[in-house]
């Protein structure tokens, strides 16, 4: 009978390891090409407006919604709806957690309608505190306000958006959801491109952008959510302790990501002190970061939450840490060689992407000087984005609230002592630092919660690690050969890079291969499962 239940705590360890890689898989793509269009989106501004007084203003107005958005929609709800509807599903049947979605959707919409309201009224003052240094330019601080004022609705439709994401993807549905925020960037690249010559100014254009693509999100889950929903009534009952439930999970949630918005908020403060542009530079260093974090660490971690929130609900928390475990490990695999790939061909990258235009060779080597700082913390980006949703499974949200609270502390300190050696580049130092002193805590206190998690030991990250190092060598070594900034034309330093990338990923694969890498062995699986999947398929029309 042991042997039975071990058998079978294998078994169901290898389905649910098979769906968060299945799953990943389809949100990393899907992420994929929102990244590819994001920075298509990035090269045509940085070549049309630079680093400078609209693209300062504009971030910063973009800013205030995108913060909000992560505060009462795509975050905290996110984080406190998906167990609470799974929940419900499991014990009380399909049409009560239907009519518990469609209350929070009313709910939430009415909340994000006041929330729009108050942002147009009294963006001003939003402007003065989140950018205290565009004071001293009018003419800025008047663009910033203008340009807050056109893209504060945007906050109710991705609002709204991210709610039919969160229902989506507790289901098991994850491709539309992960396609949606290409929307977004196809938005603004078509209205950067045939817009800006019709509105005055002409960044205005990107405001406009923006709201087209928040509302193109939410028409997009639509027909998804209409067919899951089909054939149930529509109701609203407020009463639900269900909706008390998400709401107190919400609370403490609101203020976990709250402390994640203090840190934007501090660097934006401080960025905006130092000089024409710093707002822009740090901007497009962390979309150079953002890459991976949404490739592999977004993806990994939307497609883990679903399952880790099942396996609490059902109170297996030895699955819920071999899960942890698992999607970690998965995370560093990906993302220690992207760091490694960032940090040694940071200007290269930035040279090959947005030198061109009004983003001169000086905006460049700024730019590279703060891609460093912020790769150093890549891993930890990451690993959080794996470590806060487990504590949410379990709904406890107040955990990474006060964990975070520790964080923030330690990045305003960071940031203030090393601002002045290291300028915009000890603000991105600051945010790495501050990351890793969460992700020790977080890792601290989830064991203590679910017990150690054994599938982190030294020799598994050993493999990961080991590897990294082999071809952080080979990167150096290759950059050493090849300089950079004496290659000419562009057509040809892109091929010199894709050749000194692809060298470097195969060292570390090869050498991950040798030393038995686990991730290796599954990624190995899955391709020759997949062949086989292709190979057995009829032919011609079903």
């Amino acid at each position: 009978m042991e042997w039975g239940s071990v058998v079978k705590d294998f078994v169901m360890e290898q389905e649910h390891r098979g769906r968060i890689a299945r799953a990943a898989g389809v949100v990393s793509g899907a992420t994929l090409l929102s990244r590819i269009l994001g920075f298509v989106r990035d090269l045509i501004i940085a070549r049309a407006f630079g680093a400078g007084t609209a693209t300062d203003a504009f971030f910063a107005a973009f800013r205030l919604p995108n913060m909000l958005r992560e505060l009462l929609g795509e975050g905290a709800l996110s984080a406190a709806f998906i167990p609470v509807f799974t929940e419900s599903f499991r014990t009380r049947g399909r049409e009560s957690a239907w009519r518990l979605a469609w209350t929070v959707l009313t709910m939430l919409m009415l909340l994000l309608l006041a929330v729009s309201s108050v942002g147009i009224v009294f963006a001003p003052w939003l402007i003065r505190l989140i950018a205290p240094g565009f004071h001293a330019i009018p003419s800025k601080l008047d663009l910033a306000v203008y340009l807050t004022r056109m893209m504060f609705p945007y906050i109710l439709f991705i609002g709204v958006a991210a709610l039919f994401m969160a229902i989506l993807n507790s289901q098991g549905h994850f491709a539309t959801p992960a396609l949606s925020p290409s929307v977004l960037n196809i938005a603004m690249i078509a209205c950067a491109l045939y817009l800006t010559p019709y509105v005055d100014p002409p960044i205005a254009a990107l405001a406009i952008g923006v709201l087209i693509g928040g509302v193109g999100q939410l028409v997009m889950q639509i027909p998804a959510i209409w067919r899951r929903s089909r054939g149930v009534q529509w109701g609203i009952d407020v009463a639900d302790p269900a909706v008390g439930r998400i709401t107190r999970l919400m609370t403490p949630g609101i203020a976990g990501l709250a402390i994640t918005q203090v840190n934007v908020f501090i660097g934006t403060l401080l960025a905006s002190l130092m000089g024409e542009g710093g707002i822009s530079i740090l901007y497009y260093a962390f979309r150079l970061i953002q890459l991976p974090i949404g490739l592999f660490g977004v993806a990994i971690a939307t497609a883990a939450f679903p399952t880790m929130a099942k396996q609490a609900a059902n109170r297996s928390l030895g699955e819920v840490a071999a899960t942890v475990a698992y999607a970690i490990r998965l995370v560093l695999f990906v993302t220690l060689p992207s760091m490694v790939g960032l940090i040694v061909f940071r200007v290269q990258i930035i040279q090959l992407l947005f030198e061109r235009g009004a983003f001169d060779r000086t905006v460049t080597l700024a730019t590279a000087e703060v891609v460093l700082f912020y790769a150093f913390g890549l891993g930890a980006y990451v690993s959080n984005r794996i470590l806060v949703p487990a504590f949410y499974s379990l709904q406890d949200t107040a955990t990474p609230v006060k964990i975070g609270m520790v964080a923030v502390v330690v990045n305003i300190v960071s940031s203030l002592l090393l601002m002045r050696p290291l300028g915009l580049g000890g603000l991105a130092l600051a945010t790495a630092l501050s990351s890793f002193v969460n992700l020790g805590l977080l890792l601290i206190a989830l064991q203590k919660r679910l017990g150690r998690l054994n599938g982190l030991r030294v020799r598994s990250l050993a493999q990961i690690a080991g590897p990294a190092a082999l071809m952080a060598l080979i990167a150096l070594s290759l950059v050493h050969f090849f300089d950079p900034l004496t290659i000419e034309p562009a057509l040809r330093r892109a091929a010199v890079l894709a050749f000194e990338l692809a060298t470097s990923l195969v060292a570390f694969l090869v050498a991950a291969a040798c030393l038995g890498s686990e991730e290796i062995k599954g990624l190995l699986r899955w391709l020759i499962s997949r062949r086989r999947t292709i190979e057995g398929a009829p032919s011609g029309e079903d």
